[in-house]
């Protein structure tokens, strides 16, 4: 193999663009909301993943749509939520293209033949991708590939040693929580810790090289966008899971007992989604240890990001100014209390070390004076959602008339239904409500609100894909407080048409969000 495989994409030249990217909020922008896992499966991918990427960045484009809005792209748990994920830093290696892997001749054809009676199975991807990995570990030290790979180890070191080593003992363990193992290795002895290096040598460099091909495919994505002038905007969670390697490998980071258990738990309060709350689950983190080390963790994980995106949005940022602390023992989330958290002091410390922060505040729920004063403090644009704005007085500040130009519109969100079968089980009451206001017919629902969101003064409106394709009941991508049938949405190609296309080309040339 030669580096004539595939254009060669340094990754320095994206850590230079950290401080020289361009502002989105320049100008009037339209977004789409999909996350990476809905596309559809092709070639010899049998799971959603980036071949498709390319795909439907033509399509955004040609609508007029200059963002795409994804979800975070880690390596879930079993429920495969992108929420709680196995690193905060990591990707998520079954998402690696296998037509792009063929094509840079890592993926040889005898190898593709060798798994061909597993293509239906789950085992498939993964055997493709060790595959991969077995036919690197034979090329010269001299190889392109070899000083690209070596290269993306070095730049990575902070986080993909503890990622691939944790990993690697994971499945070592059965896929147990890393405070299930034995206790020389869920504690980190010096000892057992350079014993299970060695051991696990082989499967450590294989998950090491998975994450090496997921951050160069993305390079890969991500170009071709700006190729197309559109933009990529991140999603970023505020905690991390439990079981992952970041609490794992920085325990001094979190809240946890001399064994390692969490001491409080994160979650939200009873809100629009439940009456008893929400309980994630997530450690609290020790905002002292993390100021200590003048929040070199945070430091690295946005790096990462902004590597990856051209705009973040932080999930749950209220909870850089209080955070609800659920005690271990409550089933629920009600018995929480808030917490004062390090916001500020971590905000300046991210401005300091990157010239450029493209951030959003996810500003929605039980937001506070304080909240909104620390979003204002750092210039940060928040949220509005259509969906909620017909609850409440006219000074709901979701409500059209009370946006501001530097924030972002959303019809609905990810843990939104569909607009139309949201607005199809509201009461009949509140129907009108809707229709008085938008002006409009009930048939004329969700157009009416995506054309609504168009109009509206923020610079950047995005629109869930379901709402650009007017879907109805049973296409939801996650339900909050429930488990078992989220994340597994995805479309089909032949649901676009070049007339939706059209359609939005002329809305978005209609309200000023692309020339």
């Amino acid at each position: 193999m030669t580096s004539a495989a595939i254009e060669k994409e340094p990754e320095k030249e994206l850590e230079n663009e950290l401080d020289s990217r361009v502002d989105i909020f320049q100008q009037r922008r339209c977004g789409a909301l999909l996350p990476i896992t809905s596309l559809p499966a092709v070639g010899l991918n049998k799971q959603a993943g980036f071949d498709s990427a390319q795909r439907f960045i033509d399509w955004i484009a040609s609508a007029g749509i200059s963002v795409w809005q994804l979800l975070p792209m880690g390596p879930p748990h079993a429920d495969l939520s992108p929420y709680l994920c196995l690193s905060s830093m990591a990707g998520n290696s079954a998402l690696i293209g296998l037509d792009w892997l063929a094509e840079t001749g890592f993926l040889q054809p005898e190898a593709l033949s060798l798994h061909k009676d597993k293509q239906h199975s789950d085992n498939y991807h993964s055997a493709a991708i060790r595959s991969a990995c077995d036919h690197f570990s034979r090329i010269p030290d001299e190889d392109y590939w070899r000083f690209e790979f070596d290269s993306f180890c070095r730049q990575s070191q902070a986080w993909l040693d503890d990622f691939a080593l944790f990993m690697a003992l994971r499945e070592e363990q059965k896929n147990q929580p890393w405070n299930c193992w034995p206790r020389a290795l869920r504690d980190r002895d010096t000892a057992a810790i350079i014993d299970a290096q060695q051991r696990l040598g082989e499967e450590i460099l294989a998950i090491k090289f998975a994450q090496f091909l997921f951050f160069r495919q993305w390079q890969k994505i991500r170009r071709y966008a700006q190729g197309k002038g559109v933009f990529l905007f991140g999603d970023m969670p505020l905690f991390v899971a439990y079981d992952s390697a970041d609490v794992w490998a920085n325990r001094d980071y979190f809240k946890l007992t001399e064994d390692g258990q969490p001491r409080v738990v994160a979650g939200v309060p009873p809100d629009y989604f439940s009456s008893t709350g929400q309980r994630w689950g997530n450690p609290h983190y020790n905002w002292e240890a993390l100021q200590r080390d003048n929040f070199a963790w945070w430091i690295e994980r946005l790096r990462v990001h902004l590597s990856l995106y051209d705009l973040l949005r932080i999930d749950h940022f209220r909870g850089l100014e209080s955070a609800w602390e659920i005690p271990t023992t409550s089933t629920t989330a009600i018995e929480g209390q808030w917490q004062k958290a390090l916001g500020a002091e971590l905000l300046k410390a991210l401005q300091k070390a990157f010239k450029n922060t493209p951030l959003v505040a996810e500003d929605l729920g039980l937001i506070t004076a304080d909240v909104m004063a620390l979003r204002d403090q750092f210039g940060l644009p928040g949220m509005a959602v259509l969906q909620f704005a017909f609850d409440g007085d006219s000074d709901n500040p979701s409500l059209p008339h009370n946006h501001k130009p530097q924030s972002v519109v959303y019809t609905g969100t990810h843990d939104n239904d569909t607009s139309l079968s949201w607005f199809q089980s509201l009461p009949e009451p509140q129907r009108r409500k809707i229709t008085q206001y938008l002006r409009c017919r009930d048939e004329d629902l969700p157009g009416a609100l995506v054309e609504c969101a168009l109009a509206s003064v923020a610079k950047l409106a995005v629109i869930p894909l379901q709402d650009m394709l007017e879907l109805g009941s049973g296409n939801r991508i996650n339900t909050p407080g429930t488990v078992g049938n989220n994340w597994r949405w995805y479309f089909q190609w032949q649901q676009f048409s070049p007339a939706i296309a059209e359609h939005f080309l002329i809305l978005n040339r209609q309200y000023g969000r692309c020339d």
